[in-house]
């Protein structure tokens, strides 16, 4: 589900031509930047900085959240299991992935991450990213481990105990219907793979932020996506349209161009690529 911001988005005169409006592009890596800036002004992160358990799990824009939140640099290709680059599916070799990360009140811990898990109550947030968001605000997580990766840890003790799996997820990864999309997956189903199997595990019940719930609850302004896509170096580009009085969109444009030139880190060391998996049903 959408994260609701509707009680930071401020009032719209009736009339749309009495509103000022603004056309923002923003790429992806621009985008993962921007989201986390938006989880971190989230309510409910705040409080459990305070006091509480806030683990972030391996991915790339979870490591875009640990810089903000310690205002250092993070070695952001390794800071994940699965990726998706170099035209592939892939994962991170095992011996140079980073993570997870586990937060108490603030600061740093060594608890490792299960344990911190097994301590949650329903305040506590747990940052998971997504490959997919539908327009129902539901996402979906590729995994290779044939018991579900990370979702299968954390899910069921999140559910259970209604804590906070909050997932920020850019709206280049949109997609019709994440349920359909479960339904065609699993990464003991593939014949044939770009790279690797992966499963598709789908999660109705996390509160998702993506690039509009971060400028809404930053600023204030109406955010509304009105395309996504483009070349030569803006493949993957968010095009949204923000609307509010002048003070407002003009806060919201400038945070965008803030974060205008973020750098775009190499590829990993990758696991070799397969083309027919072992797990494929032909090798029952």
């Amino acid at each position: 589900m959408f994260y609701d911001t509707s009680h930071y988005r401020k009032s719209l005169e009736p009339v749309r031509d009495d509103r000022t409006h603004a056309l923002v592009n923003i790429l992806p890596r621009e985008s993962k930047r921007l989201i986390s800036k938006g989880v971190l002004a989230m309510p409910e992160v705040k409080r459990v900085l305070e006091k509480g358990w806030f683990v972030v799990s391996r991915g790339i824009t979870p490591s875009y959240i640990l810089e903000e939140l310690t205002e250092q640099e993070f070695d952001t290709a390794n800071c994940t299991a699965g990726i998706i680059t170099e035209g592939r599916m892939a994962s991170v070799l095992e011996e140079d992935r980073l993570g997870p990360w586990v937060f108490r009140d603030g600061q740093l811990d060594e608890t490792p991450a299960p344990q911190a898990l097994s301590e949650f109550t329903a305040y506590d947030v747990s940052i998971k990213g997504a490959n997919a968001v539908d327009p129902e605000g539901n996402i979906g997580v590729f995994a290779a481990d044939k018991a579900g990766g990370t979702v299968g840890g954390i899910w069921p003790t999140l559910t259970a105990r209604g804590a906070h799996w909050v997932a920020p997820v850019s709206l280049e990864r949109l997609i019709p219907s994440v349920i359909e999309a479960a339904k065609h997956c699993g990464n003991h189903l593939w014949d044939y793979t770009m790279g690797q199997s992966a499963g598709f595990m789908p999660v109705v019940n996390a509160q998702v932020i993506t690039e509009i719930q971060s400028l809404e609850l930053l600023t204030g302004v109406t955010a509304t996506h009105i395309g996504s896509g483009g070349v030569a170096g803006s493949e993957g580009a968010v095009m949204l349209a923000l609307e509010g009085d002048r003070e407002t969109v003009l806060e919201a444009f400038e945070l965008v161009e803030s974060i205008k030139g973020e750098p775009q880190f190499e590829s990993p060391r990758l696991v070799p690529y397969v083309r027919e998996p072992e797990t494929s049903p032909a090798h029952r």
